[in-house]
């Protein structure tokens, strides 16, 4: 995997963390640069745990499966793709507010926003893909955006987040044709 292709990955895989967080955020008249952080570093170590922890269940399974494995890869992100595009096409309102709530609701609300992150994380190992470097862009585009999606959330509202939701799963997509087309090559 490329240095490009791991970044737009990372940013593919933070969007549906910035839609909540520019959602927290345009529910706020402020928020300090400080919590923004925290926030953001909270997501960004969920979001970039959960590749490593998806990665080493396709490793353990990717031996029973190795000759259908990118098959699997292209299900798997092809339909993430899918699902961020119809979540990004709908009801901004639907982001939810989590702002003001207790530790324990954002940490439910960044590994349910990870939950893509797994599932790559699972078909990476189907194509024999170090993970560590992908964790880490995942990880640091997620910190960056929902530490920007607080920030200037009030001032975008819910429907910037919504849109940058449909083009991660288009990125995801392309990925999961690129790995089939690779791999049928």
């Amino acid at each position: 995997m490329t240095l490009t292709a791991m970044l737009i990955l990372g940013l593919a895989m933070s969007t549906d963390a910035f839609a909540v967080a520019v959602a927290m955020g345009a529910r706020r008249t402020h928020i300090p640069l400080n919590e923004a952080l925290r926030t953001g570093l909270l997501f960004g170590l969920i979001e970039g745990c959960t590749p490593v922890i998806g990665w080493m269940l396709g490793s353990a399974a990717a031996s029973y499966v190795a000759a259908w494995d990118h098959w699997i890869a292209f299900v798997l992100l092809s339909g993430l793709g899918l699902r961020m595009i119809r979540e990004g096409m709908g009801d901004p309102e639907d982001a939810g507010d989590v702002s003001g709530r207790p530790f324990w609701l954002l940490v439910l609300t960044g590994f349910a926003t990870s939950i893509d992150a797994l599932v790559v994380g699972f078909g990476l190992a189907f194509a024999d893909t170090s993970i560590v470097t992908p964790a880490v862009a995942i990880g640091v585009a997620t910190l960056s955006m929902v530490t920007l999606g607080l920030l200037i959330g009030h001032r975008v509202g819910a429907v910037v987040g919504k849109r940058e939701e449909i083009f991660g799963g288009l990125v995801l997509i392309v990925v999961g044709c690129l790995t089939l087309w690779d791999h049928l090559r």
